[in-house]
């Protein structure tokens, strides 16, 4: 696989290479990529989390018959959780 680099990007991982904590180019690179995984499952996590902490509340105003019907509400929800 190839890839092409902005001039600034070289630049970066070029350094890191030259610092000597990286042998080649290579390894910034799945270096960099590990970190982009492990966000996106982070962020994953958090949503889910966020979720389920919506679903409980949710069900608690149920069971207290603290809830709001409509369609509204659930274009509301949707919204949220699209973003």
């Amino acid at each position: 696989m190839n890839i092409s680099l902005t001039p600034a990007l070289e630049e970066f991982v070029n350094a890191k290479v030259a610092t000597g904590l990286y042998n080649s180019a290579s390894e910034v690179i799945r270096e960099a990529l590990r970190l982009l995984i492990s966000k996106e499952q982070s962020i994953s996590q958090e949503r889910i989390d966020m979720l389920n902490k919506d679903i409980e509340k949710g069900l608690n105003s149920i069971e207290s018959g603290n809830y709001t019907e409509g369609l509204g509400f659930l274009e509301e929800l949707i919204k949220k959780y699209e973003e």
